[in-house]
């Protein structure tokens, strides 16, 4: 079944998970005003002025928070560390969430990657 929107996605998943991902919801929106909600690489996801900020999904040993970036999650070594994470995915039990000062913390790194300038991949003409 092609998932067509997040509630869509919700909807399918057990009491737990959905309820953690509800509350990842709610801080997203809470937090970045003018977030579009979208689905991207058939998971829910997370838009701001054009770039995929955030998505999320349920595992089958709890919830996984993607901030659609290879550098976000290695930015805050630190604040994740209490964390199962991967190069591109941070995973919570959904009984415990993550902390809305966490979730802040990755979206503001993530926006603010999407707004630095991208290094230029044509070389320098050569003297």
């Amino acid at each position: 079944m092609k998932i067509e929107t997040i509630n869509d996605y919700l909807a399918a998943l057990p009491p737990d998970r959905r309820a953690a991902l509800q509350k990842l919801r709610r801080t997203i929106h809470s937090t970045v005003k003018d977030v579009e909600e979208c689905i991207s690489y058939s998971m829910p996801a997370f838009r701001h002025e054009g770039h995929v900020v955030a998505g999320f999904m349920a595992t089958a040993k709890g919830c996984s928070y993607y901030p659609f970036s290879g550098q976000t999650l290695s930015s805050l070594e630190q604040e994740i560390a209490a964390y199962s994470h991967t190069k591109s995915a941070l995973h919570f039990d959904p009984g415990r969430g993550l902390p809305v000062t966490l979730v802040r913390r990755l979206l503001r790194a993530r926006i603010a990657e999407t707004r630095s300038p991208k290094p230029s991949s044509r070389k320098s003409p050569s003297r």
